[in-house]
């Protein structure tokens, strides 16, 4: 792949293939190919039954790559993720059993339900993209991502993720309700034999390229052109996130460089190989959400992250 056209068209494939299992959510679509192509981490929040597990499956389906799940819960042990080393009898020798952690897209679902020892674990995986195990340390894929879910109507049992951990993440995705329209094709489609389920599992759905061809491609965001102004345009909105009345924590330095490489990512997603303002504007919500922290105040009043990151985004002068 030698074009940003090429990759453009690539991209656009992709979504085709997933679309004939996912019924509408293309915005996230959309977002999770962005977390892949910058080789990082999505925290997806949404409530149950909205088809995040399939969504993932599918895309590691069409992209042809090993995908697992991990249910997390409350007793769940570092192990359980890792994997252990057990000692064989018979060759008298320790073997490892790899957990699912072995892969190269993991969803892990509900992450906010294990305990701090636990998402530590995870936590290394996601950063080094390393595995400890003992006194033995093991590689993971340079392709592996982890999209993590949260329940956000559910709060009795969980763990709220450290700041530190969430700035780990590029990007938050929110998954809302189908459409009404959507919803309409969706309750169709179940009373048929083509239910997306059973569209995955019957083989209609075409692997398009490879994660390796994917991680290749990211030369090309090279060729992205990023003037001055837009650089200047993403600095102010996140240095805005920290002098704003109702932020109690502003976006850090992370936050910059991962506007600038989403904003890139996102204008090739478009087809130009230049960024504009609107680029920015498309992946700030994602990018800001989870790294700023509301005052109490303006919490009890029902404000949430996005409006501040709405008024923000007015309040910052756009460049021409």
């Amino acid at each position: 792949m030698d074009s940003i056209q090429e990759l453009y068209e690539l991209t656009k494939n992709i979504k085709n293939e997933v679309n004939k299992v996912i019924i509408g959510q293309e915005d996230v679509i959309d977002k999770m190919l962005l977390t892949i192509f910058a080789g990082s981490h999505a925290l997806i929040e949404g409530v149950p039954g909205i088809a995040k597990t399939l969504l993932v499956k599918t895309l590691g389906h069409v992209i042809d790559c090993e995908n697992n799940r991990i249910q997390f819960t409350p007793d769940m042990m570092p192990s359980d993720i890792t994997g252990i080393n057990i000692y064989n009898m018979q060759i008298q020798k320790f073997e490892l059993f790899k957990g699912p952690i072995f892969t190269g897209m993991l969803l892990a679902d509900e992450i906010n339900r294990a305990p701090a020892k636990t998402q530590s674990a995870l936590l290394q995986c996601m950063q080094e993209r390393l595995v400890s195990i003992d006194s033995t340390t093991h590689s993971l894929p340079d392709y592996f991502t982890v999209f993590a879910t949260q329940n956000p109507i559910e709060h009795e049992g969980t763990y709220p993720l450290p700041e530190a951990q969430k700035d780990r993440f590029l990007l938050k995705i929110d998954m809302d309700y189908p459409t009404l329209d959507d919803e309409m094709i969706l309750a169709q489609r179940m009373l048929s034999d083509s239910s997306p389920e059973q569209t995955l599992k019957n083989g209609e759905v075409n692997k398009i390229t490879s994660m390796i061809e994917l991680i290749q491609a990211r030369k090309l965001f090279n060729k992205v052109i990023v003037k001055d102004e837009i650089i200047e345009y993403i600095i102010r909105i996140i240095r805005n996130t920290r002098n704003n009345a109702a932020l109690l924590v502003g976006a850090g330095p992370r936050a910059t460089q991962a506007m600038l490489l989403s904003a890139r990512i996102y204008a090739v997603m478009q087809g130009r190989d230049f960024v504009t303002p609107d680029d920015v504007k498309a992946v700030a919500y994602a990018i800001l959400n989870h790294r700023v922290i509301l005052r109490p105040e303006f919490e009890i009043e029902g404000i949430s992250n996005n409006e501040i990151i709405e008024r923000i985004l007015i309040q910052t002068a756009v460049p021409r």
